[in-house]
């Protein structure tokens, strides 16, 4: 006899089914809407630079290397050319002003002072040759005023002694007018001669002024000439060390214009340094400096600017405001921390590789699971050891400041 037999609802296969799309489902919406889909990469951790944010006081300077150099330089250039004939001190030497350096040899040059010497003795001799013939014509003038007064002192008795006589009728007119003729001649004579006389001597004054002036220029110019040769004998100019760029030797020819050497005054010292062209609206007098030398700390301050770049470089000088370093020498080089500006507390991330790779834009912190996520960051001033963060960044975070170039575009470092 049959059975009927009832079909059921809840069969294993069925409800393996569903519960299948039921997971499949679940995976599917988690995916969509839960799963991290960033892109990650695993990193050794042991090779990455880790830097703590931290609250701290921002210095805003830059490290820049200077060299020691005397405060006063005189330099010591070839006032006339020759080859060196004696050296008298070298190198290194302390100098008191006046003391011979070098004797240089210039036959050339001696020879050309005799010539100009001679030439410069026959001007004046020339002068005062024409100056004796000043002299004489105004002797000569003078004689012949004295003669004519002699005349005219022979003449005025006779004169005024035939007058009274002709008066009386005692002369005949013919012997009173010639003596009355040479009277007047002389007269007349004596007034022309005079005027002459005044207008040579206004000329001859005027004359023999310039030939004076001239005389004086040409006996400066013969101690000119003679002292010529003096500056083949080189003396320090003041006192300090003498300093030449290479050794002098006898025999080694020096030119005009020629720089041999220089003397520094060792009383006191600055600093020349070199500062990136980039620094330079930045740069001004006044602004501080230090460095470390021997374990004491010593201050400089900019008192000079050369506002002229050579290799995108320009350079300042820098004065010690306090104690000096006792020992310094010339060329002696420091590490200078130049202070950009005033000191300030704020947000602090440690300075690294990371900057070239993400200028400053975004960096990779570290979560609590330990890996280390992008994030997108605003940085500000930078000095040597840190970089001022104004935004994305809090402080005790820690971040990776090594250089990113092996970690492409991924998003998230799995550190292991």
């Amino acid at each position: 006899m049959d059975r009927k037999i009832e079909k059921k609802t809840w069969t294993p296969r069925r409800i393996a089914a569903i519960v299948g799309g039921a997971i499949l489902i679940g995976g599917i919406i988690y995916q969509l809407g839960f799963a991290d889909h960033r892109s990650t990469m695993s990193v050794d951790a042991d090779r990455l630079s880790i830097g703590t944010v931290q609250m701290g006081e921002f210095t805003d300077y830059i490290l820049v290397s200077g060299q020691i150099e005397p405060a006063r330089t005189v330099f010591l250039d070839a006032i006339e050319g020759g080859v060196v004939h004696q050296v008298i001190r070298e190198s290194g030497a302390l100098m008191e002003k006046g003391d011979t350096i070098l004797i240089l040899a210039n036959s050339n040059l001696q020879l050309d002072v005799m010539q100009r010497e001679t030439m410069l003795y026959e001007q004046i001799n020339n002068l005062r040759q024409t100056r004796l013939l000043l002299d004489q014509n105004d002797l000569n003038q003078q004689g012949q005023l004295a003669e004519i007064d002699y005349q005219i002192s022979l003449l005025e008795p006779q004169y005024k002694r035939f007058k009274e006589l002709h008066e009386k009728k005692l002369v005949s007119d013919r012997e009173f007018e010639e003596v009355k003729e040479q009277y007047d001649y002389n007269l007349k004579r004596k007034k022309l001669t005079y005027a002459s006389y005044r207008n040579d001597s206004i000329a001859r004054s005027i004359q023999l002024n310039q030939l004076r002036m001239s005389e004086n220029r040409m006996q400066a110019s013969l101690t000119g000439v003679g002292n010529i040769l003096d500056n083949l004998v080189i003396t320090a100019p003041i006192a300090g060390q003498l300093a030449t760029p290479e050794q002098l030797e006898i025999g080694q020819a020096i030119n005009p214009g020629q720089r041999y050497g220089q003397i520094d005054v060792l009383d006191e010292f600055k600093v020349r340094v070199p500062v990136d062209e980039l620094y330079l609206p930045r740069i001004g007098a006044g602004l501080k400096g230090k460095f470390v030398l021997s374990g004491n700390e010593y201050e400089l301050e900019i008192t000079k600017i050369y506002p002229t770049i050579t290799n995108g470089r320009f350079e300042v000088d820098m004065e010690f405001t306090g104690e000096r370093p006792e020992g310094i020498r010339r060329g002696q080089s420091v590490r200078i921390r130049l202070q950009l500006g005033q000191s300030e507390q704020s947000l602090l991330l440690p300075t690294g590789g990371f900057f070239k790779d993400t200028g400053g834009n975004w960096v990779y912190v570290l979560n609590k699971a330990g890996d280390a996520e992008k994030r997108q960051i605003r940085l500000g001033r930078k000095n040597p050891e840190f970089y001022e963060v104004l935004e994305g960044l809090v402080e005790g975070e820690k971040v990776i400041i090594s250089g990113y170039e092996n970690f492409g575009d991924n998003e998230v470092l799995e550190m292991k």
